[in-house]
């Protein structure tokens, strides 16, 4: 059966009241993601030089120029296969500084990733890929044990490589804790998941859930019809049925604070302190970069997805959007709703 996959970024805290234990295991973090970023460009650098040695036309002649495996061809160099080769030289660098599934995740993901980009390479149409210290650490599901739901959902607890984590899910009415515990329950499966150290020393855990594609018997003559409108962003109707979703109030009440929370930081800038010039001043401006639209992206998710969601539970085949020209003239006459 068909599966799908569902990727959701959680934030990790290490669960211990020992302050050492804690510090301890936050700098074997960031060793392991250094580690991590230099296996990276070490398998993208191999896999480029084994690509590149047919056209070394500079060698001596009759050298073997078969980039395989020489136990299956005669005229192989290689002592294994090239995701193999990649794998020992990652395991003869850092084996016992990283973890073996972490640094074996990744070079199957990057042998994978160099194989459907190399002819791009060849042609020179795109550059060989640079990865930075930021890299996520991909590890396979079967790393997170003893998984546990904590005080009804507050956090859930569990070990990653002998280390405690728990879940920080805050208020948010998301479908985390859901999808959690689905996994325990069995409904969900954690694939190969990714382990992230970002900036401020923050933990992410990018679980990825898997499940079984769903089968949804829908009716042919059954037509949902939405429409957009200011006072709220998505109404549809089925029949005599209809649904709201979301409100002006909701959706512009966090686009205008956003916008001035930005002007604010804008307007005093001039007074941070200097230490390296320019980009020191603006540091507090980089996180309103990309806010605003990362939230008209997260909205536009929910109201979609709640959509698909009402239109599945009355069997709807058809979707159709209503009254949507009157609607962008009158729109453009203001352009306050224009742009909010």
């Amino acid at each position: 059966m068909e599966k799908i996959h569902l990727t959701r970024k959680i934030q990790l805290l290490i669960d211990s009241s020992d302050a050492d234990f804690v510090y301890e295991a936050r700098g074997r973090i960031m060793t392991w993601q250094s580690a991590c970023y230099r296996c990276a460009n070490l398998v993208y650098t191999h896999q480029f030089l084994q690509e590149q040695i047919k056209d070394m036309l500079y060698l001596t002649e009759g050298i073997k120029l078969k980039v395989t495996d020489g136990s299956k061809d005669p005229d192989g160099i290689l002592t294994s296969s090239r995701t193999n080769s990649t794998y020992k030289v990652l395991t003869n660098h850092f084996k016992g500084v990283l973890p073996s599934n972490i640094y074996n995740n990744l070079n199957n993901i990057l042998v994978g990733s160099f194989s459907r980009d190399k002819q791009q390479y060849y042609t020179g149409e795109r550059t060989i890929k640079n990865f930075k210290k930021e890299i996520a650490m991909p590890f396979s599901g079967e790393c997170v044990r003893k998984l546990t739901e904590v005080k009804e959902g507050a956090y859930f607890s569990f070990t990653l490589f002998g280390i405690p984590f728990k879940t920080y899910l805050g208020r948010t009415f998301d479908d985390k804790r859901d999808l959690l515990r689905g996994v325990m329950s069995g409904e969900y499966k954690l694939s190969t998941s990714y382990l992230k150290l970002e900036e401020h020393k923050k933990i992410y855990l990018l679980a990825t859930f898997e499940q079984d594609k769903e089968v949804h018997l829908l009716n042919e003559e059954v037509i949902a019809e939405a429409s957009l409108s200011l006072e709220h962003p998505l109404v549809v109707r089925i029949g005599k049925v209809q649904l709201t979703i979301g409100n002006k109030e909701e959706f512009l009440y966090r686009r205008l604070a956003i916008q001035s929370a930005r002007r604010r930081v804008q307007k005093s800038w001039t007074m941070n302190k200097a230490g390296h010039g320019r980009a020191r001043k603006q540091k507090p401006l980089e996180k309103f970069h990309h806010m605003e639209r990362d939230y008209v992206d997260y909205k536009l998710q929910v109201y979609s997805r709640r959509l698909v969601d009402f239109c599945l539970k009355y069997h709807a085949a058809t979707l159709i959007l209503t009254n949507q020209m009157e609607k962008e003239e009158a729109a453009k006459e203001e352009s306050f709703v224009l742009r909010n």
